[in-house]
């Protein structure tokens, strides 16, 4: 897997840390229990990306492109207030540059992005 160290925030009010991780090696990778590709076989595609939320240890496989909030809301992952604004940005940046990943950088300023005290868990589906 290949990964990014990504550093977020809004001015000096929030500091988000996260791990973007891209699939490598690991898609060649075949079950031991019934010889089919494992990642492939769990409906993961190459443009699917683990993200981390490195303060509350938590996150999930996303595929950039849609609604942030609408995939989060598909999840119950714990994340510091920066983690939506930042997967936001993230699904824009994909959809832009064919090499975004290869071009994340280590930090990124959302000055729009809102203010919290906090992290939260996310609701999760109902």
């Amino acid at each position: 897997m290949k990964t990014k160290l990504v550093e977020v925030t809004n001015g000096i009010a929030n500091w988000g840390k996260f791990c973007v991780g891209m699939f490598d090696d690991e898609w060649e990778y075949k079950s031991v229990i019934d010889g089919n590709r494992l990642l492939a076989g769990r409906g993961w595609t190459r443009d699917h990306l683990l993200v981390l939320d490195l303060q509350t240890g938590e996150g999930a496989i996303f595929r950039p492109g849609g609604l942030a909030s609408a995939d989060l809301e598909k999840h119950r992952v714990w994340v510091c207030p920066m983690f939506e604004p930042f997967l936001t940005w993230l699904y824009a940046r994909s959809r832009e540059d064919v090499a975004f990943f290869a071009n994340l950088p280590a930090h990124v300023d959302l000055p729009d992005a809102p203010f919290a005290m906090a992290g939260y868990r996310r609701p999760g589906p109902t």
